[in-house]
């Protein structure tokens, strides 16, 4: 594959091939703390595009010297490179470990990326002057289920000592511990109860290791407050994984808790029931009364509503979340939908109008329900980028700094100075940058900027077609739509040959190793190894003949092979319905948010593909069509995994 011909107009092959290795070299010195090999290496690269780098590795293995004019140097730099700021953070958490405070007030404020740990150091500095206002601070930061860095530990302290941080927003965070499944937080957070109130911190390890058990053999004093918050974190573990037995063993106990409590219950349960797609799931939330429900228990109350057709239901559900969760494109288009049912279209086509503007999976079934053509807006000429705009945008360090490090397979910092170097572009420079990408093969970076325009678009550079001379056999010979391998490989791998997921699926079509070897075999590749499915021809051999099985075991409906292929045929077919649903509602109530993310978006790429490539349009709604009733089984076996 050629890589990076415009830079090679300026540097030799050979030249690119030394500065790599040495830079390699150079990041493996740090790594083992080689000062001497990397001064070495630093200085071959000294009027190399990626120098900040190596100032970097060299500021850090020399730490703790006590002359700080080379950090302040470093610091003081006009590069404009993620790496600075990244060693500024980093040299920030090293001033507040120290309490160095008067070096931390002068950087501070030229800090970009604040996480909880320097925003915690930033608290304490405050804390000298205005300890009030930090403290409550603090405890606006107490309340999360999850771990707080060390920084912030120092604050709640001395929160709770001054009485800010109170005996009920303990238990508070222990709750909120408890429902993100955190128990050693949770334990934690119970030791700073008044000594009268600690409760053994083993029996939360019991509730959660074997929920049923603990509450059959555990006797609820209803005025205990401890008693009550394990058994709930026990009834709610249970429901998670059986939400009617959570219900059997609610029956028995719900007498020991006060109304407020059995309210919380119900709207855990009914959050696990319609997550798990058990129809009694609404009639649970109806129990819960006026209990505050989370985010993510709304959202799961419309979902129940939209498995139900209960239309009224789907509405009151949007209406009661936050505005904000309300913008969202699912909760507008299925508020517009609920309203068009229940007999408001005016109102309903004011909230599709403003949603088919934009282009995604729900923009596209809005403006199909204003009458809209399939993809419509959408532009097939590519813009016309000038050979002077492509020179000027390859001139920029930061877009060279992203080509060298993607030459040399390193991804993620690839990704963090890409997004740094285009972050205050303008629609045209995104284009620019993203042709520029496209021409050197970074398809995943040429759709990350071309993805990013807000009025000036260029759908060729949004949904590229990478590889279409080598796919036409493949397609041809399984009789897969063209639109929808693309639309899956988009979602999959954005082209990236060597592309890997954290759970092991490999290059552009994201197989699983076991399915590899499973397709393989069935194919008759007797010389088969592990290390071919990197290798682009094979890769798709191998992808669209699982495809092919996919799609034939769920009689060529595209929405359920998809989501096959991201979780597995089984999980498909338990997501189906009592009834047949609309393929939309399917889409919209997968449990799995990955899944759920993932069958929207290969649809709607597939709907954007068909266009680009001149072929009959086919609306969204038609392709998303109706999934049969669970009773339609088809036990043709393919593997879970891809």
């Amino acid at each position: 594959m050629k890589f990076a011909w415009l830079l090679l107009l300026f540097i030799p092959v050979a030249s690119l091939a030394s500065q790599d290795e040495d830079f390699l070299a150079a990041r493996d010195a740090f790594r083992k703390g080689d000062a001497a090999k990397l001064e070495r290496m630093a200085a071959r690269l000294k009027d190399s595009p990626l120098e900040p780098y190596l100032a970097y590795y060299q500021l850090r293995l020399h730490w703790d010297e006590k002359d700080g004019s080379a950090i302040k140097q470093f610091l003081s730099r006009p590069e404009d490179t993620p790496v600075i700021d990244l060693f500024r953070g980093e040299w920030l958490k090293n001033l507040g470990r120290h309490q160095r405070w008067e070096e931390f007030a002068a950087e501070y404020p030229r800090a970009l990326n604040i996480d909880a740990e320097l925003g915690c150091y930033a608290l304490q500095l405050r804390r000298l002057s205005d300890e009030g206002g930090a403290l409550r601070e603090a405890r606006n930061r107490w309340f999360s289920g999850t771990g707080q860095p060390e920084s912030c530990a120092t604050l709640f302290e001395a929160a709770i000592g001054k009485g800010v941080i109170n005996e009920q927003d303990i238990w508070t965070r222990m709750r909120l511990a408890l429902e993100s499944g955190n128990v050693s937080l949770a334990k934690q957070v119970a030791g700073k109860l008044p000594k009268k109130l600690i409760f053994p911190a083993a029996v939360l390890d019991k509730a959660a290791a074997d929920p049923e058990r603990y509450l059959a053999k555990n006797m609820l004093d209803k005025n205990s407050a401890a008693q009550r918050l394990i058994a709930l974190f026990a009834l709610q573990r249970l429901a998670k994984q059986h939400p009617q037995l959570a219900f059997a063993q609610w029956e028995k106990l719900a007498t020991g808790f006060p109304e407020a409590e059995q309210h919380y219950f119900f709207g855990w349960l009914a959050y696990e029931a319609a997550r798990a797609l058990d129809a009694r799931a609404l009639g649970w939330y109806k129990a819960a009364g006026d209990t505050p429900l989370t985010e993510a228990q709304l959202a799961w109350r419309a979902r129940a509503a939209l498995r139900a057709e209960d239309w009224h239901e789907v509405w009151a559900g949007i209406t009661a979340m936050a505005p904000q969760q309300q913008q969202e494109g699912a909760w507008r288009y299925w508020k517009g939908r609920a309203l068009k049912e229940l007999g408001r279209i005016a109102d309903a086509e004011i909230l599709f109008a403003e949603l088919s503007r934009e282009y995604s999976f729900y923009g596209q079934l809005a403006a199909e329900e204003l009458g809209a053509a399939p993809a419509a807006g959408m532009i097939t000429a590519s813009l016309q980028t000038s050979k002077e705009e492509l020179n000027w945008m390859q001139t920029l360090p930061g877009i060279q700094r992203t080509f060298a490090l993607y030459r040399m397979d390193l991804r993620p910092e690839a990704s963090k100075e890409w997004a740094w170097a285009i972050r205050k572009f303008d629609d045209r420079k995104l284009l620019v940058a993203a042709e520029l990408a496209r021409r050197n093969a970074m398809y995943d970076r040429s759709i990350n900027a071309a993805d990013r325009t807000a009025v000036m678009h260029d759908f060729n550079l949004r949904y590229p077609a990478p590889y279409r001379e080598s796919l036409q056999g493949r397609l041809r010979e399984h009789g897969l739509e063209e639109a929808w391998v693309y639309g899956l490989m988009r979602q999959e791998s954005r082209f990236a040959t060597h592309a890997k997921s954290d759970v092991g699926a490999a290059g552009l079509m994201q197989i699983m190793p076991a399915t590899a070897k499973w397709v393989a075999r069935k194919m008759g590749m007797r010389d088969y190894r592990k290390a071919l499915i990197h290798e682009t021809e094979v890769n798709l051999k191998l992808g669209t003949y699982y495809m092919k099985n996919v799609l034939s075991s769920f009689e060529n409906n595209a929405v359920m092979a998809s989501a096959a292929y991201n979780a597995g045929p089984s999980r498909a077919r338990q997501w189906r319905g009592d009834k047949p649903l609309e393929g939309a509602i399917y889409a919209e109530t997968i449990p799995f948010d990955e899944t759920r993310d993932y069958v929207k978006k290969v649809m709607s790429n597939t709907v954007y593909y068909a266009k680009l490539f001149g072929q009959p349009g086919v609306s969204l709604k038609r392709r998303l069509g109706v999934i049969d009733a669970k009773n339609a089984e088809n036990t043709k076996p393919i593997p879970d995994e891809r």
